[in-house]
């Protein structure tokens, strides 16, 4: 049949889809965005970072991109692709640590990723996540970096912790569930940063801590750090970083966290969202990317803005990210003219 319609269309000069012939066409704003994210992968596999010139592995990054595969279903190639990039030793090493150097929130969003790709964590790019991981909880119940540099352990790490260790067969310790219900402020909502004079509530942090809280079973400080989130969404339903205007990044976790809990605070982040969404009037290039604010397009921040709205947008929590979708690297349906 496919040799019949292309043998027609030659006869007849009829134009043939611009798109690859292995790409899929689709009208899911989740799913073009993670095919847009996927094009953007040097080699397929990665993402760098660019500082004055030279450039180095963004561990974090493609790591984002593996849950926004997971969470949208596919790109599942691509996904597979960097899972494989991310376990090349000194690609691992490089992230958590090695040697008197070993980072908490590193080891807990690799072994997350780890986890949902299906791979092994306890030997992973020749490291035992797990163990490295459980090696930097303290007595409070805080994972904590062992570094020279000093410690950069927040809520979020913290969080990530107890989504990764919740997967495995022992759980989440009980005293690191303590210690991060314990960091809440009194509005309900959770810190970045621990340990500072004034409890100040973050959306990242909260919407992040939210889902550990209640995939490991306190589902009372979660629903109140829910609730603390509602209170800060914007009229035109975006969230921001601390005081500032709303962006894709922040609303993108929210959204994830606010979903089957708060479903039309939940809709209208995702509009929020949608709005930033390049369309079939923008640049073949850019169709499905999602910009950090109303600003616009920036092909520096888009890439983290679109993998983290994808989250807000496929409505699938953290908790119950897995790999395995669909191969293909859709891209946005747009009418031919």
């Amino acid at each position: 049949m496919r040799r019949l319609v292309l043998a027609v269309a030659m006869l007849c000069g009829i134009g043939l889809a611009a798109a690859p012939a292995a790409a899929a066409v689709t009208s899911n704003k989740a799913d073009a965005a993670a095919g847009w994210l996927a094009r953007q992968l040097i080699d397929g596999e990665r993402f760098e970072a660019d500082f004055g010139g030279q450039k180095f592995p963004d561990q974090g990054l493609t790591i984002d991109a593996v849950f926004a595969f997971a969470a949208a279903g596919v790109s599942d190639t691509n996904a597979g692709k960097a899972i494989a990039w991310l376990a090349k030793p000194e690609i691992t090493t490089g992230y958590v640590g090695s040697g008197n150097e070993a980072y908490a929130g590193a080891h807990a969003k690799l072994m997350l990723a780890a986890q949902i790709r299906g791979e092994n964590p306890a030997s992973f790019g020749g490291v035992d996540l797990k163990a490295g991981l459980l090696s930097l909880l303290t007595p409070s119940g805080r994972f904590s970096d062992r570094s020279e540099f000093g410690d950069y352990s927040n809520a979020l790490s913290q969080s990530l912790a107890l989504l990764a260790l919740d997967r495995t067969p022992g759980g989440a310790p009980a005293s690191a569930v303590t210690f991060l219900a314990g960091a809440q402020c009194a509005d309900g909502g959770f810190p970045q940063n621990f340990g500072e004079a004034t409890c100040t509530s973050d959306v990242d942090a909260t919407a992040t801590a939210v889902q550990a809280l209640r995939a490991t079973g306190d589902a009372v400080n979660a629903a109140e750090g829910t609730a603390w989130l509602v209170t800060k969404q914007h009229a035109n339903g975006g969230f921001g970083f601390g005081t500032n205007a709303p962006n894709a990044n922040s609303t993108g976790l929210a959204a994830q966290a606010l979903a089957g809990h708060r479903p039309a605070a939940a809709a209208k982040a995702r509009e929020f969202l949608r709005s930033l969404q390049t369309g079939c009037a923008g640049a073949v290039a850019d169709r499905g990317a999602i910009a950090y604010d109303a600003t616009g397009l920036n092909p520096s921040t888009a890439p983290r803005a679109t993998a983290q709205a994808i989250l807000g947008l496929a409505r699938v929590p953290l908790s119950d990210l897995h790999g395995g979708g669909r191969p293909q690297a859709p891209v946005l349906s747009c009418p031919r003219v």
